[in-house]
C-alpha cells in the first residue's frame, strides 16, 4: 500500500532540503549527532561499481568516538569526511580490469578545512555540490592502505525527488531519507583511468545521538530488478523500480523492518509503497566474523556475488536474491554497532582512516 495514514503514524516527516529537493548541507547537527550522504552506484555492464559517503559527525571515526567521552561530548563539524570507494570485477563474467582496481579513501578534517553552504559541501580537496537539477562529485584524495591517487568526478541525475524522512528508532532521534532511489550516474575519473555509466542511488541519515546508543545492528540492502535494469539512463522510459529493506536491531531489543518500492510512473514523479518482503536468509559469514541476511523469497537461493569491503564491523556486498518472485541485483550492507564500539576495533581503524586537523 502506499504511505500515508500508516507511515503518518509512525512519525514520517520531511526534512530540511535545498532547491528542488536537494541535499541540504547546512542541516542542523547536535552535538554528538551526525548527518550523512551517499551514494552507491552500479555500472550498466555489471562490472564497475563505487560508494561515496560525506559526513558531519564521521560516525564510523574512532576519533569522534573518542571525542564524545569527554565532559560536553564533541561538535561534529570538527568530524568530517568523505569516503570513496571504487569496485572492479564485481559481474562473475567481467574479471577487475586492472587499471582501475579497487580503491579506498576516508581522510577525516577538522572544521578549519571544510566549507560548507546550502549547495555545497567540501572537505579538504573533495567535495559535493547540488545544482537544483544534478549532485556533482569531484574527488580528489589517496586511498589506502596502499597509497595511491584517486582523482576525478561523479555526476548523479535524479529521475525525480523523494522528501519523506523516516525514523529508524522509536524515540524517532534516527531518521533516513531517501533522496533520490532512482537516478543516472556518469563516473570520470582521472586516476585510475576509468569513465562509465549506470545506475545510481542517494540517500541521507541524520541522527541526533550516536548510532550505538540506539542500534546493536543492521542489514540493509537497495535492490533492482535484473530482467528490468538498464532503463534508468533513457528519459523515455519509465525506469526500474528500486526496492529497498532496512533490518534493524535496536538496543532496547525490538526489531524493525521498512521495506520501500520506489518508482517513477511519469517524468519527475516520485512515487512510493510498501511491500511485505521475503523473510531473510542468511548469506555467508564474512572473513571477520560479521553475520549478514537478506531478504529472498523462501523457495530461491540468496547468494553473494562478491564482498567488496571486509571491515572488523561491517561488510559491503553485491548480492543476489528473488524478492516477491522478481530477480535481483542489490547492493547490501552489514553493520555490527556492538563490534564497531569494542576497544580492539576501535584501535584499529586509525590506521584506514587519517585525521588532518
Amino acid at each position: 500500500m502506499t504511505h500515508s495514514f500508516r507511515d503518518a503514524i509512525f512519525g514520517v516527516k520531511k526534512r530540511p532540503s535545498s532547491q528542488n529537493g536537494g541535499p541540504l548541507f547546512t542541516e542542523t547537527v547536535d552535538r554528538n549527532g551526525y548527518v550523512w550522504w551517499y551514494v552507491d552506484a552500479l555500472s550498466d555492464d555489471g562490472g564497475y561499481g563505487l560508494t561515496i559517503i560525506a559526513f558531519i559527525g564521521s560516525v564510523f571515526s574512532p576519533y569522534y568516538a573518542w571525542a564524545r567521552q569527554r565532559p560536553g561530548g564533541a561538535a561534529p563539524e570538527e568530524h568530517c569526511a568523505i569516503n570513496v570507494a571504487l569496485y572492479d570485477g564485481l559481474a562473475p563474467d567481467k574479471p577487475s580490469r586492472g587499471s582501475h582496481g579497487h580503491r579506498w579513501a576516508m581522510t577525516e578534517r577538522g572544521s578549519r578545512h571544510v566549507d560548507v553552504s546550502d549547495t555545497s559541501f567540501r572537505v579538504g580537496p573533495s567535495a559535493l555540490s547540488w545544482d537544483g537539477t544534478k549532485l556533482i562529485i569531484d574527488i580528489d584524495e589517496v586511498s589506502l592502505p596502499i597509497p595511491a591517487r584517486l582523482r576525478g568526478r561523479v555526476i548523479v541525475e535524479p529521475r525525480a525527488i523523494w522528501y519523506e524522512a523516516y525514523p529508524l528508532d522509536a524515540e524517532a532521534k534516527h531518521h533516513w531519507r531517501p533522496i533520490a532511489p532512482i537516478a543516472k550516474v556518469t563516473v570520470e575519473m582521472q586516476e585510475p583511468k576509468v569513465t562509465w555509466q549506470g545506475t545510481a542511488y542517494v540517500d541521507s541519515n541524520h541522527g541526533r545521538a550516536p548510532l550505538e546508543s540506539a542500534f546493536v545492528s543492521w542489514d540493509w540492502s537497495r535492490g533492482k530488478q535484473t530482467d528490468a535494469a538498464g532503463n534508468d539512463s533513457d528519459p523515455n522510459k519509465s525506469p526500474a523500480p528500486t526496492f529497498v529493506v532496512y533490518d534493524v536491531h535496536r538496543v532496547d531489543g525490538t526489531r524493525l523492518t521498512l521495506a520501500k518500492e520506489f518508482s517513477v510512473p511519469a517524468p519527475l514523479q516520485a512515487a512510493t509503497a510498501d511491500f511485505i518482503p521475503p523473510a531473510h536468509q542468511k548469506l555467508r559469514t564474512t572473513g571477520w566474523g560479521i553475520k549478514r541476511a537478506t531478504a529472498c523469497d523462501r523457495e530461491a537461493v540468496a547468494a553473494v556475488i562478491k564482498t567488496v569491503e571486509d571491515t572488523p564491523f561491517y561488510a559491503r556486498s553485491v548480492v543476489r536474491s528473488v524478492v516477491n518472485h522478481e530477480p535481483m541485483i542489490a547492493v547490501h550492507e552489514s553493520l555490527s554497532l556492538k563490534r564497531f564500539s569494542s576497544r580492539w576495533v576501535q584501535c584499529l581503524l586509525p590506521f584506514k582512516m587519517p585525521r588532518r586537523r
